[in-house]
């Protein structure tokens, strides 16, 4: 199943002397809650399988529960690394497990077997589906509704516009001028 993708490639995988340094020191922390141990025990046995399947070892990634906003997860191709959503993990433990933490890891596989390649192309699609037995989604289905960064009203003639907190600041600091996509009318603050 696997053959056709990995016999494409003629030059030995990716040995980045960075990565291989990091993935000796990998960096796992210690659970602070039961869905982190959780978390912790599907990497190491998405790693298993993969190593089962495609006959070869893989350094363990360093391992950290600290992104924030929308994002379920992270991969750090060159650095070896994953990150997770600690509010959205809580809130979401099965969805992590069965989705969100074979999405990541994949990544980084993709990366070690392939190089750099398109982070959703046709490699990391056939490791999700291949190796995971999962749907090759790009992007998870969460409730995002208590990471969601604060919205401040803007108007334009179609009506009001909702810019995030980023936007927002730009605006007030004279760093840029948003327009409606509509009406290309400037937006201006509510107020």
């Amino acid at each position: 199943m696997f053959k056709s993708i990995f016999a494409r490639r003629t030059s030995t995988p990716i040995a980045n002397t960075c990565t291989k340094h990091l993935a000796s020191e990998a960096r796992i922390p210690l659970p602070k809650t039961e869905a982190q141990q959780q978390v912790l025990l599907k990497i190491e046995s998405d790693y298993q399988l993969a190593e089962q399947q495609l006959q070869r070892k893989f350094p363990r990634p360093s391992i950290l529960f600290s992104l924030r906003g929308k994002s379920a997860g992270t991969a750090h191709l060159q650095l070896n690394k994953l990150r997770f959503n600690p509010v959205l993990l809580e809130e979401n433990v099965d969805a992590f497990v069965t989705q969100v933490v074979p999405h990541e890891v994949s990544h980084l596989l993709c990366f070690q077997l392939f190089g750099k390649v398109k982070p959703h192309g046709k490699e990391w699609q056939q490791l999700m589906n291949g190796i995971y037995q999962i749907p090759a989604d790009t992007t998870h289905q969460l409730d995002t509704k208590s990471v969601a960064g604060k919205q401040f009203q803007y108007h334009c003639q179609c009506g009001p516009v909702m810019l995030s907190i980023r936007r927002h600041n730009k605006v007030t600091r004279n760093q840029t001028q948003y327009r409606c996509i509509r009406c290309s009318q400037v937006l201006t603050a509510k107020t």
